[in-house]
């Protein structure tokens, strides 16, 4: 093998042709619940990006935060090492002393849901917040306008709630009650990349969105996530607590960009101290690396395509199973286009089966579950002795702790693997028990 980068690249897709997999068995390949959808230009992307030797942050994440900021029509976005570091940066952010008396302090409530990842709700407790935790509904899986309404104390401060396996909450309402009532809004959109409410894509609608480049998510960077924000203060807080706090805005191995390195005085610090070694927030370093950002870069074209992917397979799926006794199915959110990431399915109560033996059943047939990810997080032994408020009853929360899960859509599923997952599912429901 000679030294050319052609040539290693000639070769790079050459191996993904031979390795590309074999056709679909029926109970015996999986059909997984997640999966990421990589092509010969996604390998090709990661080996070029390696082979210049660009492994920390650089041109690749620049371009990747450009083109996620102009995809969303906001004016920000920074690039994290995942999403659960995107949603502890946006909240972390509105911590930030620069924020004034409109910043969040210890004690101060921030309204979520009682059902879903917990990496939404960890951030608040991390910053010595306060979860309010209010129920979601069954179909939609999110928490209503009403419910939200019914969970604002004299102490809420903010809201903070994803959009529920890529289906929107009623978003546009929220914010709307968010801003009459004061309130910060941050939407976790890391399972709703292009997803929209009233014509309008999630992740523009709040005071900070996040998203998640995990393989399991819409597009992927490995590992990866971003912070986006049209609020040009918050966008720089984020940065700053991103890059280990620091209060310089000059790239890593910049020197002097902004011709003023020398010229701050900060804090008790001497006049002309470095102020690249000036930090004004007590931050993270929760930056990707541009080898990531290379296989982003490569991924975000294809958004569009995955998101049609996703919405087939998910009519297909629904269109085929309704009817069927026993389940409760997802519904959209009205006014709502979801770039759905999972297909969620509820076991009635008075169902003469239980749910863990139509999952053993799925299972057993090579298709994949999940859970409705944690359920009713109250629940969980990490919660136990922390402080929450609860919101009414968490009813529908904990049904879906013992009686929901979710299969896949994602775009690697084939008309034949989702056909496979109908029949697995009807013959079950349908027969005596």
């Amino acid at each position: 093998m000679g030294n050319d980068k052609t040539e290693i690249l000639d070769l790079v897709r050459e191996y993904h042709r031979n390795n590309a997999s074999s056709g679909f068995v029926p109970g015996v390949t999986p059909v997984l619940a997640s999966g990421a959808v990589l092509t010969e230009d996604d390998r090709v992307a990661l080996v070029e990006a390696a082979l210049d030797m660009r492994i920390a942050a650089g041109v690749s994440s620049r371009r990747l935060e450009r083109a996620l900021a102009k995809y969303f029509g906001l004016r920000k976005a920074h690039l994290t090492n995942s999403g659960s570091s995107a949603n502890l940066l946006a909240l972390s952010s509105l911590t930030s002393p620069q924020l004034g008396d409109d910043r969040l302090v210890p004690g101060d409530e921030v309204i979520t849901a009682a059902a879903g990842f917990p990496t939404t709700v960890n951030p608040i407790l991390q910053n010595g917040l306060v979860p309010v935790f209010a129920d979601i509904e069954l179909g939609t899986y999110n928490v209503s306008l009403e419910s939200v309404e019914r969970a604002i104390g004299p102490n809420t401060r903010a809201i903070m709630m994803a959009h529920a396996l890529g289906n929107p909450f009623q978003v546009a309402e929220i914010a709307e009650l968010a801003q009459d009532q004061g309130l910060f809004l941050i939407e976790d959109n890391c399972d709703a990349l292009g997803s929209t409410y009233r014509g309008q894509l999630t992740g523009t609608f709040g005071d900070l969105a996040t998203e998640s480049f995990y393989p399991a998510h819409h597009i992927t960077m490995g590992e990866g996530g971003c912070v986006l924000t049209d609020n040009m203060i918050l966008a720089r807080i984020v940065e700053s607590m991103r890059d280990w706090g620091r209060d310089c805005w000059c790239e890593p191995g910049e020197d002097n960009r902004c011709f003023k390195r020398f010229e701050h005085q900060m804090g008790s610090l001497p006049q002309g101290y470095d102020h690249k070694y000036i930090f004004s927030h007590v931050g993270y370093n929760l930056k990707s690396t541009d080898v990531s950002a290379a296989l982003g870069l490569q991924q975000l074209g294809r958004i569009d395509e995955f998101g049609a992917a996703r919405r087939h397979n998910w009519t297909r799926l629904r269109e085929n199973l309704d009817g069927l006794p026993h389940l409760v199915l997802p519904e959209a959110t009205p006014g709502s286009d979801p770039s759905w990431f999972g297909f969620a399915i509820t076991v009635r109560p008075d169902a003469p089966f239980e749910p863990g033996a139509l999952i053993d059943h799925l299972e057993s047939s090579k298709v994949a579950t999940r859970r409705f990810f944690a359920g009713n997080l109250t629940r969980h032994p990490a919660y136990e002795d922390r402080q929450f408020r609860v919101s009414g009853t968490l009813a529908n929360s904990d049904i879906t702790t013992e009686r929901t899960f979710w299969i896949g859509v994602y775009p690697g599923l084939t008309d034949e693997m989702i056909d496979h997952s109908i029949s697995t599912i009807s013959e079950y429901v349908t027969l005596p028990h």
